[in-house]
């Protein structure tokens, strides 16, 4: 029997669908944004036979392995990831275009090939002798990456068929294109159908799946946000192009913390993994500037230090300008509305830049205090102690809040060989009595400020 058609109407914003036309989308109120696809109706008997074999098992009979992990000799990408890459799992790299997310997937795969894996490399961007090209440049030289150039869903399926991959890694999931289908490759349909088809031949087969996605203006993994949800790892590859840094940060993990994060340089031999990225953010650090703090923050189990500028310049417009880099907008508005209300600094006819130093982008309140005190030194042109580390989250009555992982920040200043960090009073508990290091518990913003600045 024939398999019937039927037509739907797809949303290209939210991914819904609908069995008829509409100029709105009920779900996510977007206007003439459906679009018309073609799909191919299963049969009753179809649907029956697709029910059978369905294993269900006790939970306490379900035997599992310690050895499920495959490390990529990649440290700060296995940092990431939980330890390694799962077989059968699939994984999701968005980034922004040129930042690096073909090159970390090909290092992966010539590391994977010299600890003896198979990589199938699918690229629909790129030829065959363009992606040579790269890997000659990062070095890779291995009989065990096969690259295939195609972006028809049959022709990678018959790859697979052919021939067994431990890996397979996809360059990007949005050049794809299904024949079940007439819209056209990236849209909602496509991608969906495309990643589906792929996760169940690389989950029943043992291969672990690695997909590259484009981005939206927005920052978004461009495609139905189903996508997200139908893979096991989310990562985000992030940094500016005029630093050398790329930060990759987990979204997303069933196999592990989403809390960690990976730094790499970049390079003419391609992304280096920093083992110590605290030391390479001080290393451009000059003392005795105003406006400039040392913080640090704990992402995961590891504590970085870095440095936050700031800036505060009598406003030229009517309206002054509130400008942060890798630092949350609407937190420095809130702070600086702490610095107006409980310490009487007037702000309101200034303009305030904030910038953390070597392109990161941290969201921990842990460096409020830093922020803040970065701030007060640019506004009074009163640096900072070089000497001193910042540490605390700062409440709206200007207190000095406590923070997680104390004990693990306190290490770092010392293991970077600062002599004094300042502290919140509240469950600092028997650290002070710490050698190497001058504890300076702070409760309040008055006392954190005769504390930092000189």
């Amino acid at each position: 029997m024939a398999t019937a058609e039927k037509t739907i109407y797809v949303c290209q914003s939210c991914g819904s669908t609908y069995p008829k036309w509409s100029g709105k989308c009920v779900q996510c109120g977007e206007w003439n944004t459906l679009t018309e696809e073609k799909q191919k109706k299963k049969t009753q008997r179809q649907i029956d036979s697709d029910r059978l074999g369905t294993v269900v098992t006790r939970l306490d009979k379900i035997e599992t392995s310690d050895n499920f992990r495959v490390p990529t000799a990649l440290g700060e990408f296995d940092r990431v990831i939980g330890g390694g890459l799962v077989a059968g799992a699939s994984l999701l790299l968005g980034g922004d275009p040129g930042i690096g997310k073909s090159t970390l997937l090909l290092q992966t795969a010539g590391s994977l090939a010299l600890n003896g894996q198979s990589v199938l490399y699918v690229s629909g961007e790129e030829s065959a002798e363009q992606i040579k090209n790269r890997a000659d440049r990062l070095g890779i030289m291995s009989d065990r990456v096969t690259v295939a150039t195609t972006t028809e869903m049959h022709e990678i399926k018959a790859i697979i068929d052919r021939e067994y991959h431990s890996f397979v890694i996809i360059d990007s999931i949005q050049t794809l294109r299904s024949r079940e289908y007439e819209s056209s490759p990236g849209t909602v349909t496509q991608i969906r159908e495309c990643v589906a088809v792929l996760q169940d031949i690389c989950s029943a087969r043992g291969m672990c799946l690695l997909l590259i996605g484009h981005i939206t203006k927005e920052g978004a993994i461009a495609g139905p946000k189903v996508l997200e949800h139908m893979v096991d790892v989310v990562l985000y590859f992030e940094g500016e192009k005029n630093h050398l840094y790329r930060i990759l940060r987990a979204e997303k993990n069933r196999f592990g913390s989403t809390s960690e994060i990976g730094i790499f340089t970049i390079g003419g031999a391609g992304l280096e993994p920093v083992a110590n990225p605290s030391q390479l953010f001080l290393s451009e650090r000059t003392g005795g500037i105003s406006g400039q703090a040392i913080v640090c923050s704990v992402e995961g189990a590891r504590p970085i230090l870095f440095e936050i500028q700031a800036l505060v310049a009598d406003s030229s417009y009517g309206v002054s300008q509130r400008v942060s880099s890798g630092f949350d907008q609407k937190r420095l508005s809130l702070l600086l509305a702490i610095l107006e209300k409980k310490q009487g600094f007037r702000l309101a006819g200034k303009d305030v830049f904030v910038n953390l130093a070597g392109g990161l982008r941290i969201d921990e309140p842990a460096i409020d205090l830093g922020v803040m005190s970065a701030i007060v030194s640019s506004h009074q042109d009163t640096p900072v102690r070089s000497d001193s580390v910042l540490v605390g989250e700062v409440g709206l009555g200007g207190e000095i809040r406590s923070v997680p992982k104390l004990e693990a920040r306190i290490k770092e200043a010392i293991n970077l060989g600062f002599s004094r960090i300042v502290v919140p009073n509240r469950g600092l508990g028997d650290l002070k009595s710490k050698s190497g290091i001058k504890i300076v518990p702070v409760s309040t913003l008055d006392e954190a400020f005769r504390a930092a600045l000189e």
